[in-house]
């Protein structure tokens, strides 16, 4: 078993993340890429690419499951579970804060013009992980068409997401198979 160092590296880094990151799992990629890769190296650049792949393609909140690929990697079971608290804790605490005094101030002009104000960060947030996990992944002008296509068959054609998951993956196998 190793030391609680690990551990405790493990939950503050994740609580770092889930308590100063707003807008969702994009919005969190490119800090944890920062804190996981470059800072701590528990994973390289290519780990990582794949980890946020497999998180993507699981059921549940991308955050976390990245947390959880990066504990068990790091230090198995205990720094899965580790990695998992310190990404949920702080939005369970301020979830269960705004349950308990947030109904009572949520229409007060003052709180609206700060979600008005956090509104565009958080898409900027957003944004910024799509351009850098693109370059990451070697998406080029040639290959670009992929996740244009997948994107606007979401959005347009509301094909779900398993779906582009599962042709994109058919799409390589083939492809691999018939390159021989």
């Amino acid at each position: 078993m190793k030391g609680l160092k690990v551990y405790w590296d493990l939950f503050s880094v994740f609580f770092k993340i889930g308590a100063f990151t707003f807008g969702g799992g994009w919005a969190m990629i490119s800090i944890i890429e920062k804190e996981v890769v470059e800072k701590k190296k528990w994973l390289d650049k290519e780990e990582f690419i794949d980890a946020l792949a497999v998180s993507q393609s699981l059921p549940g909140i991308l955050a976390v499951n990245i947390s959880i690929y990066t504990g068990n990697k790091h230090a198995k079971f205990y720094g899965a579970l580790a990695a998992t608290l310190g990404t949920v804790l702080p939005s369970f605490t301020m979830i269960l804060a705004i349950a308990l005094f947030f109904v009572r101030i949520y229409d007060e002009p003052y709180m609206i013009a700060i979600f008005n104000g956090i509104r565009p960060a958080v898409v900027a947030l957003i944004i910024i992980p799509v351009f850098s996990t693109a370059k990451s992944s070697k998406i080029t002008w040639r290959n670009c068409w992929i996740p244009i296509a997948g994107a606007l068959l979401i959005w347009l054609a509301g094909v779900s997401p398993v779906y582009i998951i599962l042709g994109a993956a058919a799409f390589a196998f083939i492809r691999k198979f018939f390159r021989r």
